[in-house]
C-alpha cells in the first residue's frame, strides 16, 4: 500500500509492506511536526517505519531525515549517494535554519543497489533501488515489482523526448525496461502508465499569465533582485514569490512548468 503524506512542498511516500514500512523522502527542515501530524491522519506511526530512502540529498528531500532517524528509523543510503549525504548542510547553514539536524553517520546504512532487494524484502516488499542520475548524480529510484516506481526529481516522463541521448533519458530507459505501471514523482502528480510503459499524460490548468509571472520572478532572481524587490516589480503575492524563488534557486535547470508543479503539490 502506498500512502502519500501531504505536509510539505514535496511528495513524501509511506510504503507499507507485510513486515514493516518504508518512507521515501522527507520535507524541508522544520517540517517534522507536520510530518507527524500527516502520519496520524493516515492512521500510521513513525514506529512502523523501518527504513528511510532519500531520492537525492537536496535540502527539500532530506531536511528532517535525522529527526526521523532519532525515532528509530534507519536511513538507507545507496553507495552511489555516500559522498552526497552532507551536501545540504551548507545550504541550511547559509539559510540560518536552526531547526536542521545534520545526518549522523552512525544512523546510516550504506548498501549497493544490488543489495537493495534483500533489504526491501525485510519489510515484506518486493522491489529494488536503481541509480537514476540526471537531476543530480546521487539520484536513485525505488522500483517495486508491482509496478509502483518512486523517482524523486527525475524529470517527468512526459518530457522524455526532450532528454533523449542525455543522462536523464538513459535513466528513464532503465526504468521503462522494468515496466512501471504508476510513477510517483517528488513534485509532479503521479502518472498512470500502461504495462508496455505507455505515455504519461499531462494536463496543465495554469494560465499564460501565471507562466509569465513565474518567468518574470525567475528573471529577477537572475539579476540579483531581493524577494521584496521582485514582489514590488511583479505585484505578486509575497508567499508566491518566496515559493518560486526557493524552488528556482534549489533546483538546477528547473522549468516554469516544474515550478508550477511544485507549487501545486504544496497547495494540495
Amino acid at each position: 500500500m502506498v500512502i502519500e503524506l501531504k505536509y510539505s512542498n514535496i511528495n513524501t511516500y509511506l510504503i507499507r509492506g507485510t513486515k514493516g514500512s518504508i518512507l521515501f523522502d522527507t520535507g524541508w527542515a522544520g517540517s517534522f511536526p507536520q510530518f507527524c501530524r500527516a502520519l496520524g491522519r493516515a492512521g500510521a506511526t513513525v514506529q512502523e517505519i523501518r527504513y528511510l530512502f532519500i531520492s537525492h540529498f537536496h535540502p527539500d528531500h532530506m531536511g528532517i531525515a535525522q529527526e526521523i532517524a532519532r525515532c528509530g528509523v534507519k536511513i538507507v543510503v545507496a553507495d552511489v549517494q555516500r559522498a552526497h549525504i552532507h551536501d545540504a548542510d551548507g545550504i541550511f547553514a547559509k539559510e540560518g535554519n536552526r531547526l536542521y539536524l545534520p545526518i549522523a553517520d552512525e544512523d546510516v546504512r550504506v548498501i549497493s543497489c544490488g543489495e537493495s532487494r534483500a533489504l526491501v524484502e525485510e519489510c515484506g516488499i518486493a522491489g529494488e533501488v536503481v541509480h537514476t542520475p540526471g537531476h543530480s548524480e546521487d539520484s536513485i529510484s525505488l522500483c517495486l515489482d508491482e509496478g509502483a516506481f518512486f523517482v524523486g526529481d527525475l524529470n517527468p516522463l512526459y518530457e522524455l523526448e526532450l532528454h533523449r541521448g542525455t543522462q536523464i533519458g538513459e535513466s528513464w530507459e532503465k526504468l521503462l525496461a522494468r515496466n512501471p505501471i504508476k510513477v510517483y514523482y517528488g513534485h509532479a502528480k503521479a502518472a498512470e502508465l500502461s504495462r508496455e510503459w505507455g505515455t504519461a499524460k499531462k494536463e496543465s490548468g495554469h494560465s499564460k499569465d501565471v507562466f509569465r509571472l513565474v518567468k518574470k520572478i525567475m528573471k529577477y532572481m537572475d539579476k540579483g533582485y531581493t524577494l521584496e524587490d521582485a514582489r514590488r516589480a511583479t505585484g505578486a503575492d509575497r508567499a508566491f514569490v518566496e515559493d518560486v524563488a526557493r524552488m528556482y534557486l534549489t533546483h538546477q535547470n528547473i522549468s516554469v512548468q516544474g515550478i508550477l508543479d511544485r507549487i501545486e503539490i504544496k497547495g494540495k
